[in-house]
Order: C-alpha cells, then sequence, then structure tokens
C-alpha cells in the first residue's frame, strides 16, 4: 500500500495537465490550488485502467475542495469538492 503524500489541511494544486488520453481531472480544477479535505484510501489509477494497462498505478485519492470563485469567478462563498489521485496533485509553498 502507498502512504499518502498529503494529510488533510495541506494546500494542494491540481496539476495543469492536458494529456492526449482520458483524465479524472476536471479542466475547471487544473492549476487551481485547494485543501485537502479527505484521503479516500488507494485505487486505482483511472487514467491507465482507461488506457487499458493489465496493471494500473495505485495510488491514494484524496478529496480536494476549492473555493468556487477562484474556479468561476463571483459570487463565492462556496465550495467544490474533488476527488484526485495523488499524481494529479503538486505541493504548495
Amino acid at each position: 500500500m502507498t502512504e499518502p503524500r498529503f494529510a488533510i489541511g495541506d494546500r494542494v494544486r491540481a496539476r495543469a495537465v492536458d494529456p492526449p488520453h482520458h483524465t479524472r481531472v476536471p479542466r475547471y480544477a487544473r492549476g487551481q490550488v485547494g485543501e485537502v479535505v479527505e484521503i479516500q484510501g488507494t485505487w486505482p489509477l483511472a487514467d491507465d485502467r482507461a488506457q487499458g494497462f493489465a496493471e494500473p498505478r495505485v495510488e491514494p485519492v484524496y478529496t480536494v475542495r476549492f473555493p468556487a470563485g477562484a474556479l468561476w469567478g463571483p459570487p463565492g462563498g462556496h465550495w467544490v469538492q474533488v476527488e484526485l489521485w495523488e499524481s494529479y496533485l503538486e505541493v504548495v509553498a
């Protein structure tokens, strides 16, 4: 089992990726900063499964919340939560 790299409360950035294959990183969250609010356990990476890999990578999955105003502009005041695999995330200094 892979130990989670991030902890609840960590600030993370969703990678600004645009792969030529399926990805579970929503376009609206790419490049945005959010906060880890839950660790969902480890799961096979959806990108690898969609590409038909016999042995997809298994990674921790996190629930990350983003301020809605940062994603879509005003009015804000609420959050959007997205489940993201660890390789979709990077550390925010």
